[in-house]
């Protein structure tokens, strides 16, 4: 039995997302705000219940406007996340933490971006010059080389792993047609109904050798909100709960935000082992 206070003390108990497109046409808040809503419904939680916020620090949705427009009475806790994709699991470790201690009863992890009508991470135009805080300045170091995109950053990493254990482009591409089954199920994605074959992998423009165009992520806007709350509560509400039994964020040595160059090893991710060494004593699970 695991002795991590988290472990099934908090549980997700109501989903909530918008469509995701290529210009959703609306603002991020409203966005969060759908996603919001959507998802209190489906718990079958009053808004005014609300009492925390868990999102990131990359977004640009405020959580105190999300509590006044929701009608939240008192708020008695918010966090952001830093960090993109890589942190997604960590609002909802957040948000289990402060649902575990009795620090708020009824948390919304939330994410809302118009990632492809207002915004192009893959666009190597940040303003980083303007802006000289210490991740931009560190960027300095790379940029004048080329390295202006995740594309190209990520390059780097994929290059050394086909060098090191004999991957091919073919490799990467199954991923990819794998992933996009997933979303080809979903009828609120921009590729609902939308598959891809390895061929087409392979035959898609390079981006940043080794990397093609179906190696690289959709921009897309959009918004999710999930909500969370304590056992004893979920036991009440619309959905069958999902207790949440782990949950886990991780920095290992050497690491920055996608450009650990300097690691005597780029070949992989140590800190996703130390991820999962938390996920599994939580949970009293393993990897069988």
């Amino acid at each position: 039995m695991s002795s991590h206070l988290i472990s099934k003390s908090a549980a997700i108990v109501g989903l909530g997302a918008t469509e995701f497109s290529k210009n959703s046409g609306r603002t991020e808040l409203r966005l969060a705000l759908e996603a919001t809503l959507a998802a209190l419904d489906d718990a079958g939680i009053d808004p005014s219940e609300v009492d925390g916020f868990s999102s990131y620090t990359v977004d640009k949705v405020p959580e105190y406007e999300i509590a006044r427009l929701l009608g939240a009475k008192n708020v008695s806790f918010f966090s952001q996340i830093p960090h993109g994709g890589g942190a997604a699991c960590a609002p909802v470790l957040h948000a289990a933490m402060a649902v575990a201690t009795g620090i708020a009863k009824t948390v919304v992890v939330y994410r809302a971006m118009n990632e492809r009508s207002w915004y192009r991470f893959g666009s190597g135009s940040y303003g980083f010059a303007s802006t000289p805080i210490f991740e931009n300045v560190n960027y300095g170091w790379y940029m004048p080389h080329g390295f202006h995109t995740p594309a190209s950053w990520v390059g780097m990493f994929a290059q050394r792993y086909m060098h090191t254990y004999g991957a091919t482009s073919e490799d990467f591409g199954r991923v990819s047609v794998a992933v996009r089954d997933f979303a080809a199920t979903n009828p609120a994605a921009f590729f609902y109904n939308k598959p891809i074959t390895l061929e087409e992998h392979q035959n898609s423009k390079w981006i940043c050798e080794p990397l093609r165009l179906l190696d690289c992520c959709q921009e897309s806007d959009g918004a999710v909100a999930m909500i969370i709350t304590s056992v004893d509560r979920a036991k009440d509400l619309k959905q069958k709960p999902v207790y949440i039994k782990g949950a886990a964020q991780g920095i290992s040595d050497g690491q920055q935000i996608m450009t650990s160059y300097f690691r005597d090893d780029i070949t992989g991710l140590p800190e996703m082992g130390l991820v999962a060494k938390q996920l599994y004593a939580q949970s009293g699970l393993g990897p069988k």
